[in-house]
């Protein structure tokens, strides 16, 4: 190999460097791609779909109710050996009393409308409660999927901290016929959006 070959190998080998240090610098502070798995957000997210997890934007901007957002589950709770994280919609934040009560949901004394509750199901308790209020304290999330009676979520293992949540699921790419913005629906209520108070995804 003469010298000129030799310099465009290490010329192609120094571009395929920066690149893979690029992609993992992105990956590691800025966005990443997740696969939902399961069915707990169906219909907004439906199994097989590949979506971009926005990182950097929450360290300027705080969670909202409605955002959808991928999350590392409390300690007991994964499920499979990887840690596969949980994705899930914010319905309440830090200052906020959520309410349960026959399969309706409050926030702040409101009766929330979810129009994306998988074929208006009701929001039925583990254990055959009927009625159970949380408050939230600072950096606490309460988060639960579209798919009620398909989903393990706050209602089984409270709020979240901040501290567990990679991302705001903002954009899927995959199918390409799905391709586009992820609609993050507010959710009613006082104060909406930030309380005043205040791998792969399932």
């Amino acid at each position: 190999m003469n010298r000129r070959s030799l310099g465009c190998l290490f010329e192609l080998l120094e571009t395929l460097l920066v690149t893979a240090v690029i992609f993992l610098l992105l990956q590691m502070f800025v966005v990443q791609p997740y696969q939902v798995q399961q069915t707990s957000m169906e219909n907004t997210l439906m199994p097989d779909q590949y979506v971009l997890v926005d990182k950097i934007t929450p360290n300027f901007s705080d969670y909202h109710r409605g955002d959808i957002i991928v999350f590392n589950p409390p300690q007991g709770w994964a499920r499979d050996a990887n840690g596969t994280p949980f994705v899930k919609r914010v319905i309440a934040v830090a200052g906020d009393t959520v309410d349960i009560d026959a399969g309706k949901v409050y926030v702040n004394g409101e009766l929330l409308d979810e129009p994306y509750v998988f074929n208006g199901q009701t929001t039925d308790l583990p254990g055959g409660a009927t009625k159970k209020s949380w408050t939230l304290e600072k950096d606490q999330l309460f988060v639960m999927g579209d798919h009620r009676q398909a989903s393990q979520d706050s209602r089984d293992f409270g709020p979240i901290s901040r501290s567990s949540v990679v991302g705001r699921a903002l954009f899927r790419y995959w199918p390409i016929d799905k391709f586009g913005p992820i609609p993050n629906k507010s959710t009613p209520g006082p104060n909406a959006g930030p309380s005043a108070a205040a791998s792969k995804a399932p």
